[in-house]
């Protein structure tokens, strides 16, 4: 199973400048982790189905080397745009199928990623590439929508998201379901006896209204809503653009509100 199904020009695009990066409260979690199982240095990690680069770039200050994999070559290209990161290289490729030694990787990552893998092709490649005492770390958000604050009407906003939700639900893949359930199934599936899993880590940020609707527009069901009805899909997002500016009695899409994240992590340690 492949986990990107759109790889045009424009999609990889949206996806760079609108998708979360993973907070920093995670990253410093997953190097802790690795820290206490394998130690210093920090050689190489390995971002699976990289995307845009965002977790790459997260990761590049703390390892020699950073290599972000990704099958989509729109994904890439708009990854390697990215000026200011000499140590991450970028490569077309899958999470079944790693170009590395046996022992060579200290960390694999996938954010937002992992629930597109072949579960079990994937597990037997990261046996296999780690280093003993090496870490999986698999991370996500466990719902589709931030919640939202803005004045006194946050539960009106979070009821529109809601909506479009709704909306998208026949074009959700099973996969982004796996996605919301943190992973489970995957998790129970590592054959490493060391493993752990974080939940509830709630992180605070600011988003607009104009950033919300590229996030919305970057998601894969969004995707395929829009390639069978191109102009239904355009109208759902000015719609809503339009309806948040109304409830929150401003003018400019660029207006800004607080959204709260809940994110997850599955990590994982190569016996030693």
């Amino acid at each position: 199973m492949t986990y990107r199904f759109f790889e045009g020009k424009d999609h990889a695009s949206v996806y760079q400048k609108y998708r979360f990066t993973p907070p920093d409260e995670l990253k410093n979690i997953i190097l802790q982790y690795l820290d206490k199982k394998k130690g210093k240095p920090h050689v190489l990690v390995v971002d699976l189905g990289c995307g845009t680069g965002q977790n790459s770039r997260l990761l590049a200050p703390h390892f020699q080397a950073v290599v972000g994999i990704d099958i989509s070559e729109s994904q890439l290209e708009e990854a390697k745009g990215v000026p200011g990161y000499p140590n991450i290289t970028y490569r077309k490729g899958s999470a079944e199928e790693l170009p590395f030694p046996d022992g060579s990787v200290d960390l694999l990552t996938a954010a937002s990623a992992a629930h597109w893998f072949d579960q079990s092709r994937f597990l037997a490649e990261a046996c296999r590439v780690l280093k003993p005492g090496g870490c999986v770390a698999l991370l996500g958000y466990s719902c589709s929508f931030p919640r939202l604050h803005y004045q006194d009407c946050g539960e009106r906003l979070d009821h529109i998201c809601e909506e479009v939700r709704q909306v998208l639900l026949p074009y959700t893949s099973n996969q982004v379901a796996v996605a919301l359930g943190k992973l489970e199934e995957l998790y129970s599936a590592i054959p490493f006896p060391d493993k752990e899993r974080v939940e509830g880590l709630q992180v605070n940020s600011s988003t607009s209204v104009r950033n919300l609707m590229g996030f919305i527009e970057s998601l894969s069901s969004f995707q395929a809503y829009k390639k069978k009805d191109p102009q239904t899909a355009e109208n759902l997002l000015l719609h809503t653009r339009n309806r948040f500016l109304e409830e929150m009695g401003v003018m400019s899409p660029d207006m800004e509100m607080k959204q709260e994240l809940e994110y997850f992590c599955v990590l994982a340690s190569k016996p030693l």
